[in-house]
This record gives structure tokens, C-alpha cells and sequence, in this order.
């Protein structure tokens, strides 16, 4: 049963980024355990029924690999940053049809000293990112009313980057033009340390995303998959 993610967690990734090598966490792996791997497999599947009522759509798979657990282990091998550690927890809820970070999902993160929960697209690639951009153009009402009440709430920003021009098929005077440039669509919600640390997260989590849930399905709309 999830009980919250122990007060060490952040700890142990702040002492992780000053010893980012495989010696230490060979030498912390039952920190590591008991702080991140552990609570978080806990959290994963107490979030299954929730997040199924919520949208039956998006999968909460409690695995230490090939579920929704992010890898620790960064991906050195076309990197000039040879550090072999993450130092953040990240879990995505995707969305089924997704088989990779950059679908549509819900997002988790812990690091040193923040800690976040997440909705959208990250880094989506070229066709879609067009058929988002489409969608805003063509519907550019209801995805202006979706964003102004999200944002209103003073809980979400937007978060990612942009292009520096305007992407090709739009001018620069369009009135929408800034999300049209948006090369990320995810909005983000702060927790606090308090939040993480308690069983109420997992309720917490799921009513933050209620209120992402008309965001979610226009971006789902975009690409044409069910929310």
C-alpha cells in the first residue's frame, strides 16, 4: 500500500547529483530502493483504478522497466554528457496507444528539489506536432477557451519550448500565433514536499488531472486517439 514517498527521496537525488557515478550507487542502491524504486512502484499501482475511471485510456504499469516507471539510467551513447544517472524519479501514465515518452500522457516527477505533475505532449515528433497545430488553427476558439481556463486556475504553466519563426503555413500576425510556435504542449502543476510525502498524493494527483482532462483530449483530438 502507498504511503507516501519517505522525506529521504529528495535527499538521496541531491546526493546522487554530487556523486553521479556507478561506484555510489552501487554503494546506495538499497537507499535507492527503499527511497525512490520502492514507493514509487507502490504509487504506480495504487493509481490504476483512479486513473482508469478517469480515462480508461491512459495505463498506470507497476514494472521496474517497460512500464511507467522513467529509467534512472540515462542513454549515454550519442551524449557528450557521460554522466550515467538521471537525477529526478519520473513516472508518465501514457496514453496505450503510446509506446514512448513523447505520447500523450500524465507526468510525475521528483527531483532535489522540486517535485511536479504534468499533462500533454513532450517533444512530439514532426506530424504530429503539425496535427496539433492544425487542430489550434482550425479550432482555434475552443483550444483559446481550454487553455484560459486551465492557465486561470493559477495551479498550471506551460511548460517546454518554441520556435523562433513562424513554423511553415502561418503568419506572424495570426492570433495565436505563440502556441502555434509552441514545439511542446504540457502544462505543469508544483507540489509540495507535503503533498508527495503523504498517501493523499495519489488523490491529489487525480484531481489535478480532472483539470487537465479537456486539454488532454484536444491534444488527443489532434492526433485522432480516444480520451
Amino acid at each position: 500500500m502507498f504511503t507516501g514517498f519517505p522525506s529521504g527521496c529528495q535527499s538521496f537525488f541531491a546526493d546522487l547529483a554530487d556523486n553521479n557515478n556507478r561506484e555510489w550507487f552501487a554503494e546506495n542502491k538499497d537507499r535507492y530502493e527503499s527511497l525512490v524504486m520502492q514507493p514509487a512502484l507502490e504509487f504506480v499501482s495504487e493509481m490504476q483504478r483512479p486513473l482508469t475511471k478517469l480515462s480508461p485510456f491512459f495505463t498506470a504499469i507497476p514494472k521496474r522497466s517497460g512500464g511507467s516507471l522513467m529509467r534512472i539510467y540515462r542513454d549515454i551513447r550519442f551524449s557528450r554528457e557521460k554522466i550515467p544517472f538521471k537525477t529526478n524519479l519520473g513516472i508518465h501514465f501514457r496514453h496505450e496507444a503510446g509506446i514512448n515518452a513523447h505520447a500523450p500522457g500524465f507526468y510525475f516527477h521528483i527531483d532535489a528539489e522540486s517535485a511536479l505533475m504534468g499533462c500533454g505532449i513532450w517533444q512530439p515528433d514532426r506530424p504530429v506536432l503539425e496535427s496539433i497545430r492544425f487542430l489550434i488553427d482550425d479550432d482555434g476558439q475552443r483550444w483559446r477557451r481550454i487553455r484560459n481556463k486551465l492557465l486561470s486556475k493559477g495551479l498550471f504553466e506551460l511548460e517546454g519550448s518554441s520556435l523562433k519563426k513562424c513554423p511553415k503555413g502561418y503568419e506572424e500576425n495570426h492570433p495565436l500565433i505563440e502556441d502555434l510556435k509552441r514545439k511542446d504542449h504540457f502544462v505543469s502543476c508544483r507540489l509540495t514536499l507535503a503533498e508527495i510525502c503523504t498517501p493523499e498524493l495519489v488523490n491529489t494527483f487525480i484531481s489535478r488531472a480532472k483539470m487537465t482532462m479537456p486539454y488532454m483530449r484536444f491534444l488527443c483530438d489532434s492526433i485522432q486517439l480516444p480520451c
